[in-house]
């Protein structure tokens, strides 16, 4: 491959991203839900527009009537309009889509260092193209309205008074919102890219695109030409999809493409459909050198993007593998990248049977022309843990592929222990990775991952990602922890402390906005700890625990010395020097070491120094490295039992163990 195909003048970087999906209200949420592999499908939630018990049957064929009844939900958001300008009293008539899509786009702005009214956001043309699917929440209600005339009729032939008749259709009606002035704009699909671009101020291309399930990439497509072709410099692109309502439910259940086990186990042997999911995920775009001379942190870089049609198929919206592989094939050959050095593929894997054999049989057509190796790519599916978001299906795909990269860690697929035998997947390129892990860099080529979407009608999109900065800089900090740190000298001085925390934190009653304050304030409070204080103490906050409870138990622990669970306290200056006693033969266990080598740089540089140091002592190839000893293959590759009698070697063992105590020695 030659150096003008791996520098690529076309190459994009990924400079910001923000998204709220579900059981995630920001980017750093979406990283905990992604790395410690948290299942976000959920029972129907009670304060949605649609009961269980008025729409759910098993029988899925009984009319107005779904057999599924779990889905991936959007967390309540605190959305304040005068931030934006909004009247208040404009909220009823404008659909969550859009308040939503315009609180993403000002966290990706700000995640690429542009907060609201940046000069640069005045100075540069930035663009605003989103994948948004035609049909918004405020049409059904505000359509329902206007069938008055029906419930009317239909009154007035089962013989009720008409006085009687204009109370049950003043009831019926004040279940629905009413029409008003800004309800046209405020249903408008295309408003949602356009509210961005008018309250941001922003001066480039606003506009949405419709490629149903494949709308993100679609968007993301476009913006990637405005940005090559120069019509732009900043790009704000992804996809928009707020709307979970019987009526989607009803859309998908007709086409029998929904699970009847309601949930989504994508390639799976127990895979039976899908499940819907809600999302707004957005990435701000930069041309790659221009990022680089603004130095911009990249997250990854665009290397390439596929696109096709399935021409003539059997129905409009059955997948057709001919289709997906002319995409998977453009854009390999756009990026100059092998298939082969592909590891990571975010697949659209909805968990339909159907559509996920065709997707892979396509997949494999595309990878097994480079590669013999088998087993080298993880292939898995976001939707396993938060539902299809449909119009923000591909953006979860590329935000999960783009954090993978940047932290080097390559996320689970849930739900998906055993492989649809029917794919043998096992014998080929591919394999399904069901649990966390770090991706250690190879000698040969740049971590690199591919990310695809497909719609109704045909539409197939593939995107090829590489990483930026092969070394690993920062932790994988994904926040549902926090360590809060005071010392002090005297008593008085360390309750003083705990006490202002505690202030800081009254009267705040958003979730959120306690959750982001307490970060800030830990981190705070790490910057002035210092070890040579007299007293000293340390309380491990995770994001669910009552932060009053801990602080009230810190003090509490000053007075009596008594040991808690998340609260630890020394008192007295420690003279001497610091010991390790490090584990001998005996200790080693599959995938020891592996939260700290996937968070910690100083670990997985120690972890990569060992696998050059120890390379002729285990015989490696490229393939049978030491760390997949350490973090061997999942479970239908390699039973627990195999994978540990092969740990167990001494030529195995000794190295492993060594290079995780280095691990830890380096933090």
């Amino acid at each position: 491959m030659n150096k003008e195909n791996i520098e690529n003048r076309n190459d994009i970087a990924i400079v910001g991203m923000g998204c709220i999906f579900p059981k995630s209200r920001n980017l750093k949420e979406y990283w905990n839900l992604l790395f410690n592999g948290i299942d976000a499908v959920e029972n129907i939630p009670e304060d949605t527009h649609w009961k269980i018990e008025d729409y759910f049957d098993e029988d899925p064929a009984r009319p107005d009537h779904t057999y599924c009844k779990r889905g991936g939900f959007l967390p309540n958001i605190n959305f304040d309009p005068l931030k934006y300008g909004i009247p208040p009293n404009n909220i009823e008539a404008t659909d969550t889509s859009q308040l939503l899509g315009l609180e993403v786009a000002q966290m990706a702005l700000e995640d690429a260092g542009y907060p609201l009214n940046h000069p640069v956001l005045e100075e540069k043309k930035v663009n605003v193209i989103l994948g948004v699917t035609g049909t918004q929440e405020l049409v059904i209600p505000l359509g329902a309205r206007l069938g008055h005339p029906i419930w009317k009729r239909a009154l007035e032939d089962s013989g009720i008074s008409d006085e009687k008749k204009e109370e049950v259709i003043e009831r019926i009606q004040a279940d629905y919102v009413q029409w008003q002035e800004n309800s046209f704009p405020g249903l408008l699909g295309n408003v949602v890219a356009g509210r961005i671009a008018n309250r941001l101020n922003l001066s480039g291309t606003n506009t949405v695109v419709d490629a149903a399930c494949a709308s993100s990439l679609s968007a993301i497509h476009t913006a990637v030409m405005e940005l090559v072709s120069g019509k732009c410099d900043i790009s704000i692109t992804g996809g928009v999809d707020a709307l979970n309502d019987i009526f989607m439910h009803m859309c998908f259940s007709k086409t029998g493409v929904l699970s009847h086990t309601s949930d989504a186990k994508p390639f799976s042997k127990d895979a039976d459909g899908t499940v819907l999911g809600e999302g707004v995920g957005m990435l701000v775009l930069k041309r790659l050198k221009d990022a680089e001379n603004d130095q911009d942190r990249i997250y990854a870089v665009i290397k390439g993007i596929g696109t096709s049609s399935d021409g003539r198929t059997s129905a409009i919206y059955a997948p057709e593998a001919k289709g997906q592989i002319k995409a998977l094939n453009e854009a390999y050959n756009e990026a100059g990248i092998d298939p082969s050095t592909i590891e990571l593929v975010e697949a659209h894997g909805t968990g339909t049977r159907v559509g996920d054999k065709v997707e892979f049989n396509a997949l494999k057509s595309c990878f097994e022309k480079s590669s013999l190796t088998k087993n080298q790519t993880a292939i898995g599916s976001v939707k396993s843990m938060i539902g299809h978001s449909k119009a923000a299906a591909g953006a979860a795909g590329i935000i999960k592929a783009a954090l993978s990269l940047h932290n080097k860690i390559i996320p689970p697929t849930l739900k998906a222990l055993e492989p649809d035998p029917e794919l043998n997947i096992n014998d080929t390129p591919f394999y399904l990775n069901s649990t966390t892990k770090p991706w250690m860099a190879k000698s040969m080529h740049p971590r690199r991952a591919g990310v695809s979407a497909f719609g109704f009608g045909g539409s197939n999109f593939h995107i090829v990602l590489e990483e930026h900065n092969p070394a690993k800089d920062k932790a994988s900090w994904e926040g549902s922890i926090q360590i809060i740190a005071f010392s002090s000298d005297t008593k008085d001085e360390l309750l003083e402390k705990i006490n202002l925390f505690k202030k800081d934190l009254n009267n705040i009653d958003d979730p959120q906005e306690l959750q982001q304050t307490i970060a800030w304030k830990s981190y705070e409070t790490r910057q002035i700890f210092s070890s040579t204080h007299n007293l000293r103490l340390l309380i491990v906050h995770k994001q669910n625990d009552d932060i009053n409870k801990s602080l009230n138990n810190a003090r509490k622990n000053i007075d009596s010395d008594k040991a808690q669970t998340n609260i630890y306290f020394s008192s007295g200056k420690q003279d001497g020097k610091l010991g390790f006693l490090f584990p001998g033969q005996g200790s080693q266990y599959t995938d020891m070491g592996k939260d700290l080598v996937s968070t910690f740089p100083e670990a997985l540089r120690a972890l990569e120094q060992a696998e050059k140091s120890v390379a002729p002592t285990i015989k490696q190839s490229e393939h049978n490295l030491l760390q997949n000893y350490i973090f061997p293959a999942p479970p239908h590759l390699l039973s627990k039992t195999e994978s540990e009698d092969q740990l167990r070697n001494t030529d195995i063992a000794q190295p492993a163990i060594g290079a995780i105590s280095l691990a830890m020695v380096n933090i």
